[in-house]
């Protein structure tokens, strides 16, 4: 894909050019919800093949709703970009704007389908959705919803992800009662075959859970999944309406939502079978006029970019809340005369000891801040970067 324009003045010239669409436009919007650093944004980057979205191991990386755009032939797909499902209280205790909170449910009014990501390396939140995503589905239960297993590649015990499967979706997939079987001795060491990671059928769930039980004692239990609600009927379609707490009652018990339509495996950081999700996306999409000129690939302007990438780089090496403090004040954008980009920034911090982990001993941690915020620059401008930062206690 090309590159984020360097100038802000170039970037909103091509935002504000009229589409240069075919004669028969697709377009599809796609709202990637999840949960804090479930991996949207590293999605979202591998769909683009470019990295414009910053990334963080460190919750609520993403701060507002972004948008990115990919253009294929006669088709656009608009990526939204969007903050981490979460709480009002987890959101005050990261000092969080209250956009964050809106974003998420902005995107779902807006959008054709919805991707529901969900980090099943995690052992501690993979086997339910959240209660925020739960209500977010249920809200617009119009919306086509599709669940994405994410960062696959970390789990060693493959036929994990078929249980869930079972869980994740309460047993329904595509409108089809799911019928699994459960071994206990098979559940208790780890599978010598690998599902395939790709989009996930209902053959190719039982095709994979009948050749592993063939290499287990051949006594399985059928074990039916009855327990979805049928809530589509009971929650209110209309997309301008805000959820209340009255609403979602009939949620507490629930683990999954029985109304995704396909199911999909991948390992998002290595790009691992994310064209096949990609390709997907291309063949949902429904005739209608493109948003954006196929120039674009981001409607962020290329300091949001710079700052978001930078603030990535202080979360991943700060402690605590540290990064959640900094202002990043911009003193110089220019172009050097070899055509390289010149960045000057500096980061106000509230107090000393705050510059003193910034800075780090002998200025080693600003310096490595600065060498990795210039290398992702390099990939989303496609240019030399010199990046200087400096760092300030506010006055």
């Amino acid at each position: 894909p090309q590159p984020v324009p360097r100038v802000a003045e170039e970037q909103e010239r091509l935002l504000r050019h009229r589409p240069d669409q075919p004669q028969s436009p697709r377009v599809l919007k796609v709202a990637i919800i999840g949960a804090p650093n479930a991996g949207k944004s590293t999605l979202s980057n591998q769909l683009l093949g470019r990295k414009v979205f910053a990334v963080s191991k460190k919750v609520h990386t993403t701060r507002c709703q972004a948008q990115g755009v990919v253009t294929s032939e006669d088709t656009q797909l608009i990526i939204l970009d969007t903050p981490g499902l979460t709480t009002a209280l987890k959101a005050k205790r990261h000092k969080l704007n209250e956009s964050m909170l809106k974003d998420p449910w902005e995107s779902m009014k807006h959008a054709d389908i919805v991707l529901v990501l969900v980090d099943v390396s995690d052992h501690w939140t993979r086997n339910c959705l959240s209660q925020e995503v739960l209500k977010c589905l249920s809200q617009f239960p119009q919306i086509p919803s599709v669940l994405v297993l994410n960062k696959v590649d970390l789990v060693k015990k493959k036929f994990i992800l078929l249980d869930l499967v079972a869980e994740l979706t309460e047993g329904i997939v595509n409108g089809q009662k799911l019928k699994m079987r459960y071994n206990p001795e098979h559940n208790s060491r780890s599978s010598s075959k690998t599902p395939k990671i790709s989009q996930v059928s209902l053959s190719e769930i039982r095709a994979y859970e009948s050749h592993s039980l063939q290499e287990t004692e051949k006594v399985p239990e059928d074990c039916s999944l009855d327990s979805c609600s049928d809530v589509g009927s009971s929650v209110a379609s209309d997309k301008e309406q805000d959820p209340k707490p009255c609403e979602h009652k009939h949620l507490k018990n629930m683990k999954g939502w029985p109304g995704f339509q396909e199911i999909f495996m991948l390992a998002a950081l290595h790009g691992e079978e994310v064209d096949t999700l990609k390709q997907y996306l291309l063949m949902q999409a429904k005739p209608g006029p493109w948003e954006f000129h196929s120039g674009v690939l981001t409607n962020q302007s290329p300091q949001e970019i710079c700052d978001n990438i930078i603030r990535e780089k202080m979360l991943d090496y700060l402690p605590l809340e540290v990064p959640y403090g900094v202002h990043q004040v911009t003193e110089m954008w220019e172009e050097g005369p070899s055509g390289e980009l010149l960045i000057m920034q500096n980061l106000v911090v509230p107090r000393k000891s705050h510059m003193m982990m910034l800075i780090g001993r002998k200025g080693k941690i600003i310096s490595r801040i600065a060498q990795e915020a210039g290398q992702d620059l390099m990939n989303a401008f496609l240019c030399d970067i010199r990046l200087k930062l400096r760092v300030e206690v506010k006055s």
